[in-house]
């Protein structure tokens, strides 16, 4: 795509080794940009990074840890030129009751998908001053409204929408821009473990229909590079996730009238329990902080 913007530019992308993180690095790489996949698991990143349509880099690196982004940051610089777009889309979710939900899980989700968005943007910030570049924080229909049995999960996705647009409005006069990648239900390995649980299988199958479809993880990378290009502020994977912007102040009271009346009936079915941190992404952070499966 010789017209894209991205072209000849560097593109940084966390949480790259599979899934969404895998589909916008190849997305961006498709439209001239050179990727550099960020995550667990290094060989994963290098097969991944291999299968790039432009020169491409893998660095193993754990967005909790600032020391870490600041050395990848050296190495994307030195390797591939200064990032022009930084994507914070690093994350890990759980499901289950609260209160019997293991607290150190539920405070991982939020370090690495709030805390970790953070220390991204921390680590790279100087380049995007330097070429007045863009970041995207991926966020989810969980930003516009909380759901029952995902409270680590909603409270770090509204945290990192938050943060977005309070750090949009700190540099914006310094040139950078920050968007928003709202999504719903993705086809990732997280989504398909997800559904294997009945407190959380129960959860989607349950909302209205189009909130229930799973999207292909590439056609909403595809989605979230085009407005990434255009310095959107909002992008939306699917677009009809636009449409909850203006209602959702009204959402908490709906969410609980169906939680009420729908919750009982599912939990008698089969007990809630707390799934742990869901699909291979999960095992990957786990193996990598050293923490039981």
């Amino acid at each position: 795509m010789p017209s894209s913007p991205l072209r000849n530019r560097t593109v940084v992308v966390t949480g790259a080794a599979r899934g969404l993180g895998a589909a916008l690095a190849y997305e961006v790489a498709r439209r001239g940009a050179r990727p550099a996949l960020l995550g667990h698991e290094k060989d994963l990143l290098e097969e991944t990074a291999a299968r790039m349509p432009t020169p491409a880099l893998a660095i193993e690196a754990d967005v909790t840890d600032l020391p870490a982004l600041r050395a990848a940051a050296d190495e994307v610089r030195h390797r591939l030129g200064r990032p022009s777009v930084v994507i914070a889309n690093a994350g890990v979710a759980l499901g289950g009751p609260f209160d019997a939900t293991d607290p150190a899980d539920w405070r991982r989700v939020i370090d690495v998908n709030l805390t970790g968005s953070a220390q991204t943007a921390r680590a790279f910030l100087p380049d995007l001053y330097a070429t007045a570049g863009y970041f995207l924080q991926i966020a989810s229909l969980a930003s516009l409204g909380a759901a029952p049995l995902m409270s680590a999960y909603c409270a770090s996705k509204a945290g990192a929408e938050a943060f977005a647009h309070s750090l949009r409005a700190e540099v914006a006069h310094r040139g950078v821009a920050v968007g928003i990648g709202y999504l719903n239900w993705t086809d990732t390995d997280m989504v398909r473990d997800a559904d294997q649980h009945a407190v959380l299988r129960g959860l989607r199958a349950g909302m209205p229909p189009p909130a229930r479809r799973v999207a292909r993880a590439e056609a909403v990378a595809a989605r979230l590079v085009t407005g990434l290009e255009r310095r959107r502020t909002a992008a939306y994977a699917p677009p009809w996730l636009r449409l909850v912007q203006p209602v959702r102040a009204a959402l908490p009271p709906v969410v609980l009238r169906v939680s009420r009346r729908d919750l009982p009936r599912l939990e008698a079915e089969e007990p809630f329990v707390s799934t742990g941190l869901l699909g291979a992404g999960g095992d990957a952070d786990r193996a990598a902080t050293g923490r039981a499966c």
